[in-house]
């Protein structure tokens, strides 16, 4: 089974971290760690960081997460016009081979 790799979109709750969002990457390790690499945010998470991006890769099905960033609301609009574009980019590049 390959591997896949996705994006996961997560804010902060009084009740933990929650799921809203996830942009399926596919399975080519350098375009996800290069695409994530992109993103605006930091690394260096607060008790005041809501909003979560971590790059994961399913592993014989299972979820392991790779690299997190905490973002603030403007930077995860960039984000996601970011991710969009990569996605779009890499979908159609797969469809022209």
């Amino acid at each position: 089974m390959e591997t896949q790799f996705y994006i996961l979109l997560s804010l902060k709750t009084t009740q933990g971290f929650v799921n809203y969002g996830q942009y399926f990457l596919g399975n080519d390790r350098d375009a996800a760690y290069g695409l994530f690499d992109q993103l605006k945010g930091s690394r260096q998470f607060t008790d005041r960081a809501v909003l979560h991006i971590d790059l994961m890769e399913s592993v014989k099905e299972l979820p392991v997460k790779i690299k997190s960033i905490c973002c603030t609301l403007d930077e995860l609009g960039a984000n996601c016009k970011l991710i969009a574009r990569e996605i779009f980019r890499l979908k159609n590049l797969e469809e022209m081979d």
